[in-house]
């Protein structure tokens, strides 16, 4: 069972500050890294380090490919994410040492030209028992939704950067809808509806450090996130979303599934940076372990 990504592909410029700027604020920062970025390369990391088979579909310039190393170390299967474009994404991370928040600028770049042949390219090797993921950070979501779901792909969306009118959009397409607690109270307004209606199969909301709910055909029910004194919040989403997604692929249920993705996510925050913070299998269970947690 695979798992086709339709996953930007970023070169993350990271700042450590003593606070997020204010309108007109000039900070000099306490620290800086330059690495592999990108909600969609994230997950696509986070699903192979949590033991899924990845076929990453997107694109960059041929002068940034040592950058995807990680991937390529982790087994994400790296045929359809072309080198032929003229600039990489990018974005500018700015994270405070204190809090541990972030604030993110992206350039689109390559992530808005990857072109629909590419997409069927990729989806020829598809088949039903498959699952097909996205992200707000791409072009021709619309395209490969409707086409994973037309060959039988089960498909995850995470509707991130959040932009209402898309997501309303790509809920017929969409099995297992992952947002966080804005984005949901956003889309149900949109929808003029109650979280609880929002018109999905399997709805998850990322709660930050109080942990995740779900609600659809499983019930309505809330997990806490394991607790660690977080130093990058950054990725953090991309890490729940990836090893979740695994879990799911080797059959597991929804909750044991969510419960393994929190302590994931709880992991990489303790860690600088962010697609390097991302923890491999072993560590998760060990980090589970030693927190007296289990998968239930």
């Amino acid at each position: 069972m695979s798992v086709f990504n339709l996953g930007s592909i970023n070169i993350d410029h990271i700042f450590r500050l003593s606070h997020l700027p204010t309108a007109g604020e000039t900070l000099i920062s306490n620290g800086y890294q330059c690495g592999l970025g990108g909600k969609g390369a994230n997950q696509s990391l986070a699903l192979a380090l949590a033991g899924a088979e990845v076929k990453h579909i997107g694109r960059l310039a041929a002068s940034e490919l040592p950058y995807l190393h990680l991937l390529q170390e982790a087994g994400v299967d790296l045929a359809y994410a072309a080198t032929d474009a003229a600039a990489t994404g990018s974005a500018v991370v700015m994270v405070d040492e204190q809090s541990a928040e972030n604030q993110i600028v992206i350039n689109p770049g390559a992530n808005h030209q990857i072109p629909s042949s590419l997409i069927d390219e990729a989806l020829a090797s598809a088949c039903a028992q498959d699952w097909a993921l996205a992200q707000n950070e791409t072009n021709n979501l619309s395209y490969f939704l409707s086409q994973a779901k037309a060959k039988g792909l089960r498909v995850c969306y995470s509707a991130a950067p959040f932009v209402a009118a898309t997501t309303v959009e790509m809920l017929p397409l969409t099995d297992l809808l992952v947002v966080n607690q804005l984005e949901a109270e956003a889309l149900a307004s949109s929808l003029n509806c109650a979280l609880v209606e929002i018109p999905v199969p399997h709805l998850v909301i990322t709660l930050g450090a109080e942990g995740a709910r779900y609600i659809g055909k499983e019930g309505d029910w809330t997990l806490p996130s394991p607790r660690v004194e977080a130093v990058d919040t950054t990725g953090a989403g991309d890490t729940f979303l990836g090893f979740m997604l695994a879990a799911l692929t080797t059959g597991q249920p929804i909750k044991s599934a969510m419960q393994l993705a929190l302590s994931a996510a709880a992991l990489q925050v303790t860690r600088l940076g962010t697609a390097e913070a991302i923890p491999a299998l072993s560590d998760v269970r060990a980090f589970m372990n030693s927190h007296n947690l289990t998968a239930n």
